[in-house]
């Protein structure tokens, strides 16, 4: 504490940190009670964003994210634990600024070193209206996450709301193919749906897509959630047994996973709209969506380079884009060029601060993507109206007639441990997805794909491409060596650490395509998986 001469020489009174957060606390009251009372109206909550300047909600979610991350510091056991070990002031810091200063979390560093219940606000399980949801083990094993009804409430309400604005306000079927049981997606997603309208959920089960389609015939439009190897799986079997595709009209709703625009395009085939949402278990599901806007904006940087160098910096590969709300989620990228989230809200049992899911991206606020875009030509403004770049086959996706919000936007160009490496060059699972779905024809049969670093009769070695095919397909070696070349070509197209190795090493960097009946191989666990792996296993 200064003493009165200190002061006098011109040294102000400190702020005892607890009073500064109090005062705070007040000031962030009444904004929740207004985003409270906001959420409760889809039109009140779209209003909000289109009329609030993106600075105000970017400016209130930092604040909150502070808030989160101090009381964090104080009511978390773990979280006091992990800062302790890190040598960090818990009791004498201040929340302005503090998440400067606060270490990044993960499931190595935090999850895995600490009890769940430490982990919870106050060391224990709040049972009422509790629930756990389970990740799909698909990097590992599966985990436990915990939240409370608010939380999932929220989610739900978020869901919802997104189906409304991509898809207008006409009555809609939903027909949820994610896996349904302890796993968050397919729970939350048909929880969130039935805000929206009527739901079935059939799980990952395609006669009981069929059968829902042709029970409730052609006079209702319909949503068709799941993973999008399942959608495509939709369409294969689809057209193989003749079904009507031109009666209805459906929509696709997919996530769990990245998707190529040439994935999209093939789905446009038989689907009115597709669109993706971004969430991970390890912080919520619907963190983020694609919006017509956001789909336009990925569909002139495949189309542009020099505007996707712009938009998205010195990488060759095509992100995905979405946008995000600011007040509720607070995103960070670090020096390594991962996305960094704290949920900013309270009602997390389990506060996430500074946590990173170890996904490659960017972030920008609307403002600053507008002026890219128009040193190009575009209108950010007017972008998601034009149905080939908002995603949509022949007509205008639904949701563009609700117009483009002004929130920030979200790019994923995938998750750093889902790759292999070969002589210095990393290989996506994105870049092979497009490179198979770009000749659509060419991708029939095709159930699924595996990679992995597999070795040639020299040792030497190579990327492998495992191809699981739909079932009576059958080839030969020119099958497999030509696609062999198109993977090497349409690899060294996407990325240019490929191309670069290509160069250098030509006969190292030509993949090894296996080809494997459904099921057999390094699909043979598929059938009991939540997702497909990406890196074989065997």
């Amino acid at each position: 504490m200064l003493t009165r001469e200190a002061r006098a020489e011109g040294h102000p009174r400190r702020m005892p940190a607890y009073l500064g957060a109090a005062l705070r606390a007040a000031w962030l009251l009444p904004l929740d009670v207004a985003f409270r009372v906001l959420g409760l109206r889809y039109g009140w909550l779209i209003a909000f964003f289109r009329y609030t300047p993106p600075v105000v909600l970017e400016q209130a979610g930092k604040l909150r994210a502070e808030r989160a991350a101090w009381r964090a510091m104080r009511r978390v056991p773990a979280y006091r634990r992990y800062l302790a070990d890190r040598e960090l002031p818990v009791d004498t810091a201040r929340p302005q600024g503090i998440l400067g200063s606060l270490p990044e979390t993960d499931k190595g560093s935090y999850i895995d070193r600490y009890p769940l219940e430490d982990r919870c606000v106050d060391g224990r399980f709040p049972f009422a209206g509790t629930t756990l949801d389970e990740s799909s083990g698909s990097t590992g094993r599966p985990y436990d996450w915990i939240r409370s009804a608010r939380e999932r409430s929220i989610a739900h309400r978020n869901i919802g709301f997104f189906a409304r604005y991509i898809l207008g306000d006409e009555p809609l079927v939903t027909i949820n193919a994610f896996s349904m049981g302890a796993w968050a997606a397919g729970i939350n997603t048909a929880q969130g749906m039935n805000r929206h309208g009527l739901v079935k959920s059939t799980g990952p089960d395609i006669d009981k897509v069929f059968s829902t389609l042709r029970t409730l015939g052609p006079r209702y439009r319909y949503a068709i959630c799941g993973y999008p190897p399942f959608l495509k799986h939709i369409v294969d079997v689809g057209d193989r047994t003749g079904f009507d595709w031109g009666s209805f009209e459906l929509h696709a709703l997919v996530g769990g996973e990245g998707m190529a625009e040439e994935l999209r395009d093939y789905l446009l085939q038989r689907f009115r709209s597709v669109h993706s949402g971004y969430g991970a278990t390890d912080l919520e599901v619907g963190m983020a969506a694609e919006t017509p806007v956001s789909i336009a904006v990925r569909r002139l940087a495949r189309r542009d380079p020099d505007l996707r160098h712009a938009l998205f910096g010195d990488r060759s590969r095509l992100p995905m884009v979405f946008q995000y709300d600011p007040v509720i989620h607070w995103l960070e990228v670090d020096p390594a060029g991962e996305i960094v989230t704290t949920v900013s809200r309270l009602d997390p049992i389990t506060p996430r601060i500074r946590y990173n899911v170890h996904d490659e991206g960017g972030i920008a606020p609307w403002r600053r993507l507008r002026t890219t875009l128009a040193t190009f030509g575009h209108d950010l403004d007017r972008l998601g109206a034009d149905p080939a770049l908002a995603g949509s086959a022949g007509i205008a996706s639904p949701g563009s007639r609700a117009g483009a919000l002004p929130l920030p936007f979200l790019w994923i160009f995938g998750r750093r441990d889902s790759t292999i490496s070969v002589m210095g060059a990393n290989v996506y699972p994105e870049d092979v997805e497009a490179t198979l779905y770009a000749d659509a024809d060419a991708a029939i049969g095709i159930r699924s794909f595996q990679l992995a670093v597999v070795h040639d009769d020299s040792g030497t070695p190579r990327p492998g491409v495992h191809l699981e095919l739909d079932e009576g397909v059958t080839v030969d070696d020119t099958w497999r060596a030509d696609w062999a070349c198109k993977l090497r070509d349409g690899l060294a197209t996407l990325s240019r650490d490929y191309r670069s190795s290509v160069a250098e090493f030509p006969d190292a960097m030509l993949p090894i395509v296996r080809t494997h009946e459904l099921g057999s191989g390094p699909f043979a666990g598929d059938a009991h998986r939540i997702k497909q792996r990406r890196i074989a296993s065997v």
